[in-house]
């Protein structure tokens, strides 16, 4: 199929002017909050509002960008940020009973669902991307006051406490410390498995020489940063349904660093990224 056309005949849309893609702005140094504002074409939202309108408005950003990290191998209408986490706040209900009596699991679903919230302003950043990890941190804990207090703080006249809730668990999550804060990451790591798995499958029913075949496997990486046991059984039920899909096929082991195939400075690059410091 040639460019731009689609199975119909029809010219397709540049995904540059698709109005379904949201794409977020590099703006120049220093990153701000307002200079990515200024880019929104349809305005910027109303602050201090009493209604929570343009905080709704705000969340459509979530819905509509896409996950980097699939973009780098084509995969240019995948999952967006809203449908990760979605799946994510679905997943956090089927924890395990030895894990779901110790935990607040109505936090565990909230944290889901706000946790890449910042990311409707700062965008998907991956471990590739080269910003370092407390630039990455400013800029999101920068986003996330101008969501909780500039678009939330006086809704309902002042009365309403959303906003300091959503930033409470935002900030629960970012320090990792709580065991709802664990166990979310983790399901934020095998949310990420599933996709890759999921993608890897349907590449291999569209066939192709050995050499096209879509390979993700420098995302397996995720696995070794799973900390709970009831997780890392779901993650390595994900790494076994791989290893029947590739079978005897060469592929990258991303699990094993640099010695399942993911080069030296990638491996660094994720080490960083995952980092708790």
């Amino acid at each position: 199929m040639s460019p731009g056309a689609t199975t119909n005949g029809e010219a397709a849309v540049p995904e540059s002017q698709d109005i379904g893609i949201v794409e977020t702005p590099k703006v120049s140094e220093p990153w701000t909050v307002e200079k990515v504002l200024d880019t929104i074409r349809t305005g910027k939202p109303a602050e201090g509002s009493s209604s929570p309108v343009p905080y709704f408005h705000m969340l459509e950003r979530l819905k509509t960008t896409k996950r980097e990290g699939w973009r780098r191998f084509g995969i240019n209408r995948g999952e967006s940020i809203a449908d990760h986490m979605y799946r994510m706040s679905l997943m956090s209900m089927l924890a395990p009973p030895s894990l779901a009596s110790r935990l607040d699991l109505h936090k565990c679903m909230k944290m889901c669902l706000i946790h890449d919230m910042a990311e409707s302003l700062v965008g998907d950043i991956t471990p590739v991307d080269g910003v370092a990890k407390p630039e990455k941190s400013r800029r999101e804990a920068t986003t996330m006051d101008y969501i909780t207090k500039s678009l939330l703080g006086n809704i309902y006249g002042g009365k309403s406490t959303a906003g300091e809730d959503i930033r409470a668990i935002w900030q629960e999550y970012e320090d990792s410390e709580t065991l709802e804060s664990i166990y979310v990451h983790d399901i934020d790591k095998v949310e990420l498995l599933l996709q890759m798995v999921e993608y890897e499958g349907r590449g291999q029913q569209q066939g192709g020489a050995q050499d096209k075949k879509l390979d993700l496997g420098e995302f397996a990486y995720v696995a070794t940063k799973i900390v709970l046991p009831e997780t890392k059984e779901w993650a390595a039920k994900l790494l076994e349904e791989r290893e029947e899909l590739w079978g005897r096929q060469q592929h990258i082991h991303g699990e094993e660093g640099s010695k399942g195939g993911v080069q030296a400075e990638h491996t660094q690059a994720q080490d960083t990224y995952y980092s708790k410091e």
